[in-house]
């Protein structure tokens, strides 16, 4: 358990220094670095080239790539002007709705409705305080986010059942083909400067290998279902890592719009872990 806290941890702080570097790189460059650099460690550890590959993989692992690449670029581009913690919230609903949609009981609607009164809160309303309000651009950019991350799941699911391991470092490998020049073109040559490719490294560290290393770990010394719960606890430390990293500030209708969105995670989890096991 402590394992995979420590992964949240690692990855909310990765993501708030990630921010610190968009004056200079922007979200495309920071992204692509993100992407880039953990591309060449993944493929470091799991060495694809001893796997014959065919043409024919290419559309399977090119879907799940290019929608994890693009679901980084849109993540990087909401939380340059929304909060860290709400941009995850308005995120999970990617997942959120996979998870109702292929469990389909009735009571997972109330999870929906809770998800859906989270938002609603995110939403600015007519004479409501312009100092909190939240920027449109950024909203879309995140939900946006949240439909990448919702087909992210379904391509991985079958990615990971045809290839195994070998999909995440090819699945990467696709998103940096995707990523890497919109960076280039929006950084330019300050994607060069040896100060940003050290923070991009650490970014990199911060928000893809230590975090993949510990959940690989938690994978395997926690229920699937505890394991799920847990994770539904990102968008408070997110939120708690923008606060302390970045001085990000949430209204109380913010904080309380994250909790609902993480209930309505967590009750999915929790209703999902409830299925009675099919008759063998």
């Amino acid at each position: 358990m402590l394992a995979l806290l420590a992964s949240l941890v690692s990855l909310a702080v990765g993501t708030s220094f990630a921010k610190s570097l968009f004056p200079a790189l922007g979200a495309e460059g920071t992204t692509a670095y993100r992407i880039i650099f953990a591309t060449l460690m993944l493929m470091a550890v799991f060495r694809p080239w001893r796997r014959k590959w065919v043409w024919a993989d290419a559309l399977p692992l090119g879907l799940y790539g290019v929608t994890l690449g693009v679901m980084n670029l849109l993540f990087y581009s909401a939380i340059k002007t929304i909060p860290f913690g709400v941009a995850i919230a308005i995120e999970f609903t990617g997942p959120l709705a996979v998870a109702v949609w292929t469990s389909k009981k009735a009571s997972d609607w109330l999870w929906v409705t809770l998800a859906i009164a989270g938002l609603a809160m995110l939403l600015p309303l007519p004479g409501g305080d312009t100092a909190t309000a939240l920027d449109p651009m950024g909203m879309f950019f995140a939900f946006t986010a949240g439909i990448c991350w919702a087909l992210y799941i379904v391509f991985g699911q079958r990615v990971a059942q045809r290839y195994g391991s070998m999909a995440t470092p090819m699945g990467m490998l696709a998103a940096a083909i995707v990523v890497a020049p919109i960076g280039i073109f929006h950084a330019g040559t300050a994607m060069l400067d040896p100060q940003w490719l050290v923070a991009g490294l650490a970014v990199a560290l911060l928000s893809s290998a230590i975090p993949y290393a510990l959940e690989m770990f938690s994978l395997n010394h926690l229920p699937k279902n505890t394991f799920s719960i847990l994770l539904s606890l990102e968008p408070a430390v997110g939120a708690l890592a923008g606060w302390l990293v970045l001085a990000e500030h949430l209204s109380l209708s913010q904080g309380l719009a994250i909790a609902l969105v993480m209930a309505a995670s967590m009750g999915t989890t929790w209703s999902a872990g409830r299925a009675p096991s099919p008759s063998t």
